[in-house]
């Protein structure tokens, strides 16, 4: 199984499809198991992290026209430019990145609240030198979007959990997660937790520190034995 999987993926997976929205992990059998996410709002579709996959223009019209592709991780870049550009639309980017845009072959927005008239808003979870990453949220329809900071992957959590921090933030999880009470949470790396959402982050960040070495131990011998 590789980590990280390469070219035009033609068997990928559907996942977390709701009334407005549809996810897609492009490569199933990779170890990153990289999710995409589309959302939809009075017709205007809104493409966030996306690896492109055969078919994905069919997908996206099932949900309305594409409005704009959306970066939400310093890199996430994957193939946001791609996209964009097949659909003309810009690439948006959180006003707080640094570098991203001019890796971008592609028209390039900032934002800083609202993303649009979608009605998700932008929120700062990480931003340092090694790391900018923001969250998506919407507040009616308890959406949440969260590309790395926490994932579904077998190395973001222990063998009992859903949802787990990132490897590298368990032991500093962003207090920044701490204020939102999803209904659904989709994720960058696995499919989305629709089930006691605001439950299991609150426990994914509360039990980061406490749960770290067991979820060392687990992903080396992952590592050892696969």
């Amino acid at each position: 199984m590789p980590m990280k999987a390469s070219g035009l993926a033609t068997e990928w997976q559907e996942i977390d499809r709701h009334e407005h929205g549809v996810g897609w992990i492009a490569y199933p059998d990779e170890t990153m198991q990289r999710a995409s996410h589309a959302i939809e709002s009075d017709g205007d579709v809104w493409v966030i992290d996306p690896v492109d996959v055969e078919g994905l223009d069919d997908l996206l019209a099932e949900f309305g026209e594409v409005a704009g592709v959306v970066i939400l991780l310093d890199r996430h870049k994957r193939d946001a430019a791609k996209v964009a550009n097949r659909h003309d639309v810009s690439v948006y980017i959180p006003s707080f990145f640094d570098g991203v845009a001019e890796e971008l072959d592609a028209s390039v927005k900032r934002f800083s609240n609202a993303l649009g008239d979608s009605g998700y808003r932008l929120h700062t979870v990480v931003d340092n030198t090694f790391w900018k990453e923001g969250a998506l949220y919407n507040q009616e329809t308890g959406d949440l979007f969260v590309p790395e900071a926490v994932g579904t992957t077998d190395y973001f959590h222990t063998e009992d959990r859903e949802l787990g921090v990132h490897p590298m933030l368990r032991l500093f999880p962003p207090d920044a997660l701490e204020v939102f009470e999803p209904t659904r949470i989709h994720v960058g790396h696995g499919p989305g937790v629709d089930d006691r959402a605001t439950a299991k982050l609150r426990d994914a960040l509360s039990g980061s520190r406490a749960r770290t070495p067991r979820l060392y131990l687990k992903t080396a011998r992952d590592m050892i034995f696969d």
